[in-house]
C-alpha cells in the first residue's frame, strides 16, 4: 500500500514493512515521521488549491487577507497583482511599497525575502527549491533566495536557489539569474550575466499605483 509518493507499507511475516520510494527499508520512527509529514503535506495542498484560487479575486483587500493568513509577510502598501502561486507562502516575506505582477510564483519552502519598493513584472518565477541531479534519489535541495531594496525584474525572469540579488539591481526579461547580482548591476541572458550598471546615484524613489482590478 502506498502512502503517498514516498512511503509504501509491505506486509511480510511477521508484520508490516516500511520502505521508501527507491525500495530501501524504514525503521518505524523514520516511517512515522514521514507518514506525519505526507499528512501535514495534503492539508498543505489542499490549503493551496483554496490559495490559488483566490489569487484570482479582482478585490485586492480580500487576497490580501487570505495570504495573511496563510502567513505570508507583507509590508505596507504592497500589492501582488492576481494569479501569484505560491509554494508554502509561510516562508515568503515582502518589503513595503513592492509591487509583484501578474502570475508570479513565490517559492517559500525556504525563506524567500523580497525587500521595499522591489519592481517584479508578471509571470516571474522565483525558486529556493531543486533536485539534486547527481545523486540516486533525486532529493531536493533548498536555499534562501534574497532579492534587495529597488531592484527590478522583468517580465518571465526565473530566479533559482540561493540567489541574492543586490540592492538596486535590474534583471533583464527572460533572464535566468544563478548567480549572486551585485548591487545597481544590469543581467540578462540565460544563464544572466552582467551587461551594465544603472546610472542612478540615489534610490529612494516610490512605484507608482498598481492596477486597480488586477
Amino acid at each position: 500500500m502506498k502512502i503517498g509518493d514516498n512511503l509504501e507499507v509491505r506486509i511480510f511475516p511477521p508484520g508490516l514493512t516500511f520502505v521508501d520510494r527507491m525500495g530501501r527499508k524504514l525503521d518505524s520512527s523514520v516511517a512515522l515521521n514521514k507518514i506525519v509529514n505526507r499528512i501535514k503535506n495534503w492539508f498543505l495542498d489542499f490549503w493551496l488549491m483554496i490559495l490559488n484560487w483566490i489569487t484570482w479575486c479582482p478585490i485586492w483587500t480580500i487576497r490580501k487577507l487570505f495570504f495573511l493568513i496563510s502567513g505570508v509577510k507583507l509590508g505596507e502598501k504592497t500589492k501582488l497583482h492576481c494569479g501569484c502561486w505560491f509554494f508554502n507562502p509561510a516562508g515568503v516575506e515582502i518589503g513595503e511599497g513592492t509591487i509583484v505582477g501578474y502570475r508570479t510564483f513565490l517559492d517559500g519552502r525556504a525563506p524567500l525575502k523580497i525587500g521595499r519598493h522591489v519592481d517584479i513584472a508578471s509571470e516571474v518565477m522565483i525558486y529556493n527549491s531543486e533536485h539534486d541531479v547527481h545523486v540516486e534519489d533525486m532529493r531536493p535541495i533548498e536555499e534562501p533566495v534574497e532579492i534587495g531594496d529597488y531592484v527590478f525584474i522583468g517580465p518571465r525572469a526565473i530566479i533559482l536557489p540561493g540567489v541574492k540579488i543586490g540592492k538596486g539591481a535590474v534583471v533583464a526579461a527572460g533572464a535566468v539569474v544563478t548567480k549572486n547580482v551585485p548591487k545597481k548591476t544590469i543581467v540578462a541572458g540565460v544563464p544572466a550575466k552582467p551587461i551594465g550598471k544603472r546610472k542612478i546615484k540615489r534610490l529612494n524613489y516610490r512605484l507608482g499605483r498598481s492596477r486597480l482590478f488586477q
